[in-house]
């Protein structure tokens, strides 16, 4: 008997292959983090993101979220005092009227 077995293609066989990479990559940003695997990939500036998160406190009466949370800064320009990449509170961050963020000190004392 002369029985002939239908195999895979190669096309099908690098499909596969590159399916399996796709899914340990994706499998291994979810769990150790994406800022690990590819640094490159960081916001520029989240200027606008912590405007939000102290408005949000400070309306809210929210004494930690204000006056105790430490918030890395990404900015791009330079503004004398401030370092990005380096924490603040809501509080240190409201002394720089240029970021837009409202002072709120009747809540931290």
């Amino acid at each position: 008997m002369n029985k002939k077995a239908q195999g895979l293609s190669t096309n099908a066989i690098i499909l596969i292959v590159l399916g399996v990479i796709v899914l340990v990559i994706l499998v291994i940003g979810f769990m150790a983090g994406w800022d690990k695997i590819a640094p490159w990939i960081k916001p520029s500036n989240n200027v606008q993101t912590i405007v939000d998160a102290c408005s949000m406190a400070c309306s809210m009466d929210s004494v930690y979220d204000y006056c105790s949370v430490m918030r890395e800064l990404i900015i791009e320009e330079t503004i004398s005092g401030l370092t990005s990449g380096q924490e603040y509170t809501c509080q240190n961050l409201s002394a720089y009227s240029s970021l837009g963020i409202q002072n709120c000190s009747q809540i931290c004392s």
